[in-house]
């Protein structure tokens, strides 16, 4: 059996990008957010599924758009995807060993957070719904320079293994079209918890010099080495 063939074994194994909702306190923490600093800023999130960070943004004074190709579903259709998505995972990752368990204590209290997330978003859906557009990158319905940050979490460099370079190459380029500040990415691993090896390529394509890639650490770990995100602004 190949090394590469067990490492992935040893990751989580999801056969498609699944739906799972995540807080606005793990946003915080994934990209290092100072939600003072945002105030009155327009902030993109990328591939926000069920997520409540945008609902508990707006609430604080933030204006977010969240962005996913879930957004061209009514709710009742959103919950009959996510719901499995959650309890699939909930009955495997407690016997993964790529993920630690400090913050989250245990997966039911991980699976806790993830149905208050998505129980928030979808009330924010349903009442909020200019704050969601319906879209797949690499492309993004939005003007150029239309956003002062962008964040994408565990959808680039996380599904490595079914996005493909030129996916990544041409979903930067066109988040960084809509952006006049920075993204952030998170995290910079796949889910076998491995450096994706997109990351070197980004930094040497031509197509991507006019970008200043940096990897920035924080002190926030679930996925084992995911304490890092990738910070892309231009030059």
């Amino acid at each position: 059996m190949s090394n590469d063939l067990m490492r992935s074994k040893r990751g989580l194994q999801l056969d498609r990008v699944v739906l799972l909702g995540r807080t606005f306190e793990e946003y915080r923490r994934y990209f290092l957010l100072e939600p003072d600093d945002l105030i009155g800023k327009r902030v993109l999130d990328v591939a926000g599924g069920v997520s409540s960070f945008c609902a508990e943004a707006n609430k604080l004074g933030m204006k977010v758009t969240s962005f996913d190709p879930i957004y061209s579903l009514p709710p009742e259709e959103i919950t009959e995807r996510s719901e499995p998505d959650l309890e699939s995972v909930y009955r495997t990752i407690g016997s993964v060993p790529t993920y630690r368990w400090g913050y989250y204590k245990n997966p039911e209290y991980m699976r806790e957070l993830r149905k208050r997330a998505s129980t928030i978003f979808l009330r924010d859906y349903k009442i909020h719904p200019q704050h969601y557009v319906a879209g797949e990158l690499p492309r993004l319905s939005f003007a150029d320079g239309e956003f002062d940050l962008t964040l994408v979490s565990y959808f680039l460099f996380a599904y490595q293994d079914r996005l493909d370079y030129e996916f990544h190459r041409e979903s930067i380029l066109e988040i960084m079209r809509v952006t006049r500040g920075e993204a952030r990415i998170y995290p910079t691993v796949t889910f076998e918890a491995q450096p994706s090896e997109f990351i070197a390529r980004l930094r040497s394509d031509p197509a991507l010099q006019t970008f200043v890639f940096a990897e920035i650490k924080t002190d926030f770990e679930f996925l084992v080495n995911s304490n890092s995100f990738l910070k892309v602004r231009h030059s």
